[in-house]
């Protein structure tokens, strides 16, 4: 026969939780012997690991009681259920898991992997970070509301940057980032914007307009990534009205302007 502390010992929990199993009618509280102790017997034992397993996986100590009045064929059904339900938790465990861990990545918990490595690439060719920062914030609705187009945005994304005079563009643009309208070295964004208009419409001119702009954005998203864009590269902003006097207008959606506005006086 046991005490209350063996009891506890040889089923691995403390002599608080055998009180409460005890209070709760999970298992039976034998009377005091002759000599004021409540004494145990091994099939106790085998009953308190029985509730002990079941608690510990997560069955409400309610159901508890049940499962262990039930028959065989009923506490086998339970316990496989259980077993499946565990399953399930361990698999949504290590989906969480695995998302945590993409954390440590930065851009790979909201990005494709062609997108980062797109901006990855604006990194190592020198872009502002800034930049970089606004084409991250600019893909991530667009990839969660397309993410079967990310490819074919992806190849036009990388055709452009192989152009050296596309990554100058990227590169002027971030000389010109600190600098205000009155600042006699704005001037660098005003020939940013000649150039880039004159880019624009060489290809235009050879290739078509579909080819300067040809991904195709739900309008929604437009204003919104525009807005993205703008808030984190305020240059762009006053490069899109000088833009505009050049021919061209949009941020987001690049297309000509009809008629163009006067050209700034050089």
């Amino acid at each position: 026969m046991l005490t209350i502390g063996e009891l506890a010992s040889y089923a691995g929990v403390t002599v608080r939780t055998v009180r409460h199993y005890h209070a709760k009618g999970l298992l039976p509280e034998p009377e005091r012997d002759g000599s004021g102790y409540r004494r145990y017997g091994a099939d106790a034992v085998v009953e308190l690991i029985r509730i002990r397993t079941l608690a510990e996986a997560g069955v409400p100590l309610v159901r508890v009681r049940e499962l262990l009045r039930a028959d065989e064929e009923e506490f086998a059904a339970a316990v496989a259920a259980i077993e499946e339900r565990l399953r399930s938790e361990i698999r949504e465990r290590q989906r969480q898991r695995e998302q945590i861990g993409r954390l440590a990545a930065g851009d790979h918990l909201v990005l494709p992997r062609e997108v980062v490595e797109f901006l990855d690439r604006l990194r190592a060719l020198g872009v502002d970070e800034r930049i970089v920062q606004a084409e991250r914030d600019g893909w991530i609705p667009v990839a969660a509301r397309s993410p079967e187009r990310v490819p074919e945005w992806m190849a036009r994304k990388r055709e452009q940057i192989a152009d050296p005079r596309f990554v100058d563009f990227y590169l002027t643009l971030g000389r010109a980032l600190d600098r205000t309208d009155d600042d006699p070295q704005s001037v660098e964004l005003i020939e940013l914007a000649d150039e880039l208009a004159a880019y624009l419409t060489r290809m235009a001119d050879d290739r078509g307009d579909d080819y300067v702009d040809d991904v195709v954005i739900e309008p929604p998203l437009v204003p919104l990534m525009d807005a993205l864009a703008f808030d984190t590269v305020p240059s762009a902003r006053r490069l899109i009205e000088l833009l505009r006097k050049r021919g061209w207008t949009g941020w987001t959606k690049l297309e000509r302007a009809d008629p163009p506005e006067r050209a700034d006086p050089p």
